[in-house]
């Protein structure tokens, strides 16, 4: 359809918008909304607070993570979702990943406290909510067939960051709102994090633990393993953490919608797997095979809403009549372009974290961090010059005479590539692209790209091929005659760019409405890329073919009227390593005020680019027409008008002296300019057509080539090739196969296999390919090799050590992956297995002095009678007793021979003192009297065939007896009574174990009434479903050194073997694992039903435990085998077992309900009796004191613990009172419970003495 001839250029373009206007265009985009939640939802609300987390949330399907299976859940105020309890937040915030094991949507000191947010979260199986999570999942995996059983919804609503006093108060008001969603099947999980528009107001939280913002964290971390002495940290997986990155989440997506984030979390595979979904890119690639003059749809799903494209396309060929109306035709930028979200620009999300599947950051990837390049301010220095110096830097504006410019001073700094040192290709080739060849020259290298290939050498891009460009944006711009700037930081630009046709879409992302429509006559902020990438005609380059996208630029803008100055710097930093260009902008200064709703018009316009050394300046005036909102049915319109001063910066490569390729002169050619802005968005949009070549009027022919206007029908990813006239034809660029007007990606990696070498997998990408080195290797400096990676690892740090544990060895770290271990003082080894030295052997005590040793160390104590440190003693006078003389007289002596011989007499008086006498023990009496009643000098000699007790230093009974003449041995209690069954034949000794308490230590640094644990005693228990251990320090226990050691549910500990057993109901299994490290190996796994508390008799080898479901009590070997069942009638619901291996007596309880009872029988199942049947309620944990001799029992029914002598009638209450006891054990002088609602300790004694909270 042809235009009156009269009809001016702009009038006809005014015409053409409406039709783009199309109602489908209108359709706003749809506002991402959470999965219902709160409390009329049937949501808990965790409790207010700045470091809370919930009870364990029971789950009905189990949650898969990292390829295990996890049953319960921890919400915690401070933004993750725990796998097992966490621990308190200043031990993991700041830090990732963390050894308790979490889901990560928001990681930060969160603060809810006096109304400042809510947490809310349920686990849900309704179909209505089933259905919801399903299709967000199926938008990121779209092949998957995942059918959800039940959903957790953890939604952290208007939540606060914490406060420290004296902080920034900027941040009081701001709120943060997320939602994370995990979906669970039977065989696989997936996480949706959820981030609506705006809900995102900060990015960090102040640090407890030091005077410095700790930025948010997002990402996956699986428990760690604890062994005995040392842990293993989980794998984990890094979405985001830096602000950058963190202020995108809510903008992005890897699911092709704004703020929703999918991952497969568990299933076979033990890793994280992230939707590959990127946003789609058609609404700015269109298919324009068709060049007919018809309207062409593209249709694409985008959210919900179909989108629908319409393009004006038109004939190349013209009449000279019309040439004047459209000299040529570009189809036209639809509305919808505008519509999309900026990652339809760029292809990617905006969080560098994602740009690439492939590159997915994990624990040996951590994720990339996006830099911003800073500009310092440089004022501007005009001066009038009448010759233009070739080497100087300034913005010179062109006059007609073509003698004399008007230049703006901006740099005085050229940058160049070449040092002081001769280069050469031979050690200096990575600095030119692989798609480039390098040239020796006699001062130094040059790069140049290969045919087919377009740039400066350093950096090549394919011809023809589309190229993206992503950046970040910041400015402080008044606007109108407001006093106060508009500031906004670390905003995303994004564009793309139709190579083949000089094409350039530009979006700038969260640009506030006060300032967007002012901004809208600015398109050359964008028009930067389109000179970059302009159609080149013959012998001319664009700015890419000159600086490789490599350069800065300076701009200053003067809007003609009120002359208002904006000053823009960008920075271009080639190309990164995901193929994309980046940039830096940087705006300040004053514009005119344009009314909001307005739109701006801006005509086709020129520009010269003049270059000299490094130097790229141009200028050029401007005019934009502006059409304001309809008032009373009439749109007033205005022109406004600036001046365009820009300097370019680049590097060039000075070694080359042959003469310039293209000359110094050139002129882009702008045309079909588009801008707009969208105040729901808040995205500013630019689009043109750009082509570079000669000074022209426009009459010459060579500017109607289609090549040359971009009206060519050529593939995107083709080049166009022009004729004579208007002839051209098509070629598919490098990496594409195909006729030109239809182009195919070649697939070279399945072409030629090996590309990539040894040791790095292929990737295939469009019109290339990238090489990745596998895991454990790294490109070497040539950045093409994969050499193997050398950890730098500080295991005395990590405590991946082998030395022996810290109380008898430490770590020493020598650099590098090195150590060494050393023992401590007071232990001798190799470092790796350290043993105590008796110092007792070595006499470091007075000989009136007796020594105790102890790991590690010893003490010296005075003997009775004396008086000292240990090691010195002197007789205490005031303990003299009595004297005593001697009288030795002569007597007859006869010798050998039988002759009788005189001895001189005298009389001889010794003196001998003796100390206070001490009460004789049970034991000592008992001897003195077997052995006769001579007295302490002169003893006679013990009756043959009798038996002589033996005592140990203090007095006790030995346990273990022996008769001196048959050679019979036995066992003895702690008065010296036999132990039934533990007599052993002649020469054999039976295993007995002590039944007197440890001897009381008096000295300085011991208490009187405490017994000193030897360094690495932990008391072990097991709760929520797994085994800890917990440091005990004399009587005490040092929580701060509890951690988690196995997750298992009821343990047993061998002590000969350090061996730790334990039963699994939900196996059901029987397993055990040793304390030194290793792998859980599983004893008994057949013909069990609930299997739950377990012993280990140490000197027969066995091990006990009860069934509640079969109603059982077993007897099997450690490792086993020959098991036999020892009662199943008369049982209920049997629950804790324990043993007296000594005495051969077996105890266990039933929790039978309607009548509970504690029975007794010996260890081979015989006599079976009745211990406790009255006043009992739910008695859960049993354990039996060896040195007591006492039964202690914990009941949750009458919330007591109480105690008994087997042997003996009456039972003994020790406390009463108890929440919810569960199980219980002794040690030494103390008893050690656990309560479901908290941990405690108490020491057991003649009467109930307070508690000692000790377990955390």
């Amino acid at each position: 359809m042809r235009a009156p001839p009269s009809c001016p250029r702009w009038a006809l373009l005014a015409l053409a918008l409406p039709v783009l206007a199309l109602p489908v265009l209108a359709l706003p985009a749809e506002r991402l909304a959470l999965l219902p939640h709160g409390e009329d939802h049937g949501d808990a609300a965790l409790e207010p607070g700045d470091d809370v987390h919930s009870a364990a949330l029971e789950l009905s399907t189990a949650l898969r993570f990292y390829g295990a299976a996890v049953h319960s859940l921890y919400v915690t105020t401070n933004g993750i979702i725990a796998v097992n309890e966490p621990s308190s937040e200043e031990k993991y915030l700041g830090q990732f990943p963390v050894s308790f094991g979490a889901i990560a949507p928001f990681m930060a000191d969160l603060d809810t406290t006096d109304g400042r947010g809510n947490v809310y979260y349920r686990e849900d199986s309704s179909s209505d909510v089933l259905q919801l999570a399903s299709d967000y999942i199926k938008r990121g995996f779209p092949e998957s067939a995942f059918d959800p059983s039940s959903v957790v919804i953890v939604t952290w609503k208007l939540v606060a960051p914490f406060q420290a006093p004296g902080e920034d108060h900027t941040l009081e008001e701001k709120r943060n709102t997320f939602q994370a969603v995990l979906a669970s099947s039977d065989s696989s999980s997936y996480a949706i994090f959820l981030y609506p528009e705006d809900s995102l107001q900060f990015y960090s939280t102040y640090s407890k633990n030091g005077d410095e913002n700790i930025s948010a964290m997002v990402g996956f971390s699986q428990a760690s393993t604890n062994y005995y002495f040392w842990e293993k940290p989980g794998s984990y997986n890094v979405i985001a953490n830096d602000e950058d990155s963190i202020r995108n989440l809510y903008k992005s997506s890897n699911a092709g919608k704004q703020g929703i984030w999918v991952f497969e979390i568990g299933s076979s595979s033990d890793s994280i797997v992230p939707a590959k979904i990127s946003s789609i890119l058609e609404s700015i690639e269109p298919n324009e095979e068709d060049q007919e003059m018809t309207s062409k749809p593209f249709t694409s799903d985008y959210g919900s809403t179909e989108i629908t494209q319409q393009y004006i396309t038109g004939s190349t060929d013209s009449t000279e009549e019309d040439q004047h109306l459209v000299t040529y035709s570009v189809p036209q930028l639809g509305a919808e372009d505008f519509l999309t979200s900026y990652q339809d620009v760029t292809g990617t999300p905006s969080t560098e974290s994602f740009y690439s599947p492939q590159n997915f950051p994990t624990a040996k990837a951590p994720p990339r961090q996006f830099r911003i390049q800073q500009f310092p301010p440089q004022p501007p220095q005009v001066i009038d010059v009448e010759e233009f110096d070739e080497t100087g830097i300034g913005i010179c504006e062109y006059h007609s005479d073509y003698m004399k410019y008007k230049c703006l001073v901006l740099f005085s700094t050229v940058f160049r590539y070449h040092t002081d040192v001769q280069q050469t290709c031979a050690n200096n080739r990575h600095q030119c692209s692989v798609h480039a060849i390098c040239k020796d020259y006699p001062n130094g290298f040059c790069c140049s790209c290969i045919a087919g290939y377009k740039g400066n050498g350093r950096q090549c891009v394919a011809e023809g091929s589309p190229q993206r460009v992503n950046g970040k944006v910041r400015g402080r711009i008044f606007v109108g005659n407001n006093p106060v700037p508009v500031v906004f930081e670390n905003t995303d630009l994004h564009s793309y760019v139709v190579m083949n046709q000089g094409r350039a879409y530009t979006a700038i992302s969260t640009i506030p409405e006060t300032l967007g429509y002012s901004l809208l006559p600015l398109a050359s902020i964008g028009g930067i890329i389109g000179w970059m990438f302009a159609v080149e005609q013959q012998g001319y380059k664009n700015g890419f073919s000159i600086t490789g996208g490599e350069f800065t630029r300076q701009t200053e803008v003067t809007f003609l009227g009120n002359n208002e100055k904006l000053v823009v710097k960008q920075k271009f930093s080639g190309i990164d390593e995901h193929g994309h260009l980046t940039i830096s902008t940087e705006m300040e200064g004053r514009i005119p005020e344009i009314p909001s709703g307005s739109s701006v018009h801006i005509e086709p316009y020129t520009e010269l680019y003049h270059t000299s050394s490094n130097v790229i300046t141009s200028s050029s005036s401007r005019e934009y027409t502006v059409t304001e909102p309809e008032r009373d049915g009439v749109a007033s319109t205005y022109t406004g008008a600036y001046q365009w001063r820009q300097t370019i910066s680049f590097d060039e490569c000075i070694h080359d002296d042959s003469p310039p390729s293209a000359p110094a002169t050139q002129q882009l050619s702008v045309d079909s300019v588009f801008v707009l802005y969208n105040r729901d968005e808040q995205i500013l949009r630019y689009a043109m057509s750009n082509s570079i070549g000669p000074i022209s009027d426009g009459s010459a022919d060579i500017n109607r080539n289609p090549c040359y206007t971009g009206t060519h029908n050529c593939d995107t990813n083709a080049v166009c090739r022009p004729g004579t006239g208007n002839r051209f034809f098509c070629e598919c660029s490098i990496g594409f196969r195909g006729d030109g007007n239809v182009c195919y990606d070649i697939d070279e990696c399945a072409e030629q296999p090996g590309l990539c070498g040894s040791n790095a997998d292929c990737n295939n990408q469009p019109g290339t390919y990238r090489c990745e080195c596998v895991e454990g290797y790294q490109f070497a400096a040539d950045g093409r090799t994969c050499v193997a990676v050398e950890y730098v690892v500080n295991h005395c740090q990590r405590g991946t050590h082998n030395c022996d544990i810290p109380q008898r060895a430490q770590c020493v770290y020598t650099g590098g992956s090195a150590y060494i271990c050393t023992c401590l003082p007071g232990f001798s080894g190799d470092g790796r297995a350290c043993e105590d030295v008796d110092e007792c052997q070595q006499g470091h005590c007075h000989p009136d002095a007796f020594c105790y040793n102890t790991p590690g160390s010893f003490s010296c104590h005075c003997k009775a009678g004396y008086r000292g440190d240990g090691f010195r003693c002197k007789l205490d006078v005031n303990n003299l007793k009595q004297k005593h003389c001697f009288h030795i007289c002569h007597m007859p002596f006869v010798d050998e021979t039988g002759a009788k011989t005189n001895i001189h007499w005298g009389l001889f008086c010794s003196v001998v003192f003796f100390p206070p006498e001490v009460e004789k023990t049970k034991c000592q009496h008992e001897r003195e009297v077997a052995l006769g009643s001579g007295g302490a000098f002169f003893p006679r000699d013990a009756r043959v065939g009798h038996f002589i007790p033996q005592c140990d230093e203090h007095g006790h009974y030995l346990p273990t007896q022996c008769h001196g003449s048959t050679g019979y041995c036995w066992c003895v209690d702690r008065d010296g009574n036999e132990i039934d069954g533990t007599r052993s034949g002649p020469g054999v000794r039976p295993p007995c174990l002590s039944t007197a308490a440890p001897p009381v230590v008096i000295g300085p640094s011991v208490r009187p009434d405490t017994v000193p644990l030897p360094p690495g005693t932990h008391l072990l228990f097991a709760q929520s479903g797994k085994i800890e251990h917990v440091p005990l320090e004399g009587n005490n226990m040092k929580k701060s050194g509890a951690k988690a050691l196995l997750h298992i549910p009821v343990i047993a500990y061998d002590c000969v073997d350090k061996m730790v057993y334990w039963t699994d109901i939900s196996g059901p299994s029987i397993s055990r694992a040793s304390l030194n490290g290793g792998e859980p190996t599983t004893i008994i796994k057949t013909d069990l039903g609930s299997p739950e508390g377990i012993a280990v008799d140490h000197l027969g080898r066995n091990i006990f435990w009860t069934d509640s479901q079969l109603d059982r009590i077993e007897v099997a070997r450690l490792d086993g085998r020959q098991r036999r069942i020892l009662f199943d009638t008369g049982l209920v619901n049997p629950r804790a077992i324990v043993l007296d291996p000594v005495r051969g007596n077996l105890y266990w309880t039933d929790w039978n309900r309607e009548a509970p009872k504690i029975e007794t029988s010996y260890m081979d199942g015989s006599n079976r009796r009745i211990l406790v049947k009255d006043d009992l309620g739910l008695p859960n944990g049993l354990t039996f004191d060896p040195y007591s001799s006492m039964l202690c029992w914990v009941d949750a029914g009458t919330k007591r613990l109480e105690c008994m002598n087997p042997n003996q009638l009456g039972r003994r209450k020790i406390i009463e009172g108890i929440q919810y006891p569960f199980g219980v054990t002794s040690y030494g002088k103390n008893l050690y419970y656990t309560d479901w609602r908290r941990t405690s300790c108490i020491p057991s004694g003649d009467q109930a003495l307070p508690e000692t909270h000790c377990c955390p």
